[in-house]
């Protein structure tokens, strides 16, 4: 079992940033690939940003990319999301996940699942 609690969250407004983390316990963090993923009110969960295990790769969805930064310190184990130049689109409860996965934007390759934390972007 992995157990993930992200933080960091909150209420700003268009054009300033927010840093996200995610603390993990249990197995070996440095196992795992890790993602965020974020869901926005009426809206599916979306893949944000993945890190693999060694954080050698990064993937992010194309609207975040020269704003967001994935990154993580295993020797703490904790995962963080650097968000730049918020926009109200990125308005959502994120949450970071852990998978046995080279660095999948699919969900479903994730087998553990923080609580999420809320970002609202107000314009």
């Amino acid at each position: 079992q992995v157990q993930l609690v992200e933080s960091g969250g909150g209420l700003v407004q268009a054009g300033a940033s927010l840093r996200l983390s995610c603390a993990a316990s249990g197995r070996t963090f440095n196992n795992y690939a890790m993602g965020w993923f974020r869901q926005a009110p009426g809206k599916d969960r979306e893949f944000v940003a993945v890190i693999s295990w060694n954080g050698d790769i990064t993937y992010y969805r194309d609207s975040v990319k020269g704003r967001f930064t994935i990154s993580r310190d295993n020797a703490k184990n904790m995962m963080y999301l650097l968000m730049n130049s918020l926009k109200p689109e990125d308005t959502a409860v994120y949450y970071c996940a852990a998978g046995r996965t080279i660095a999948s934007m699919q969900s479903i390759a994730y087998d553990y699942w923080g609580q999420g934390t809320q970002v609202t972007v107000s314009s």
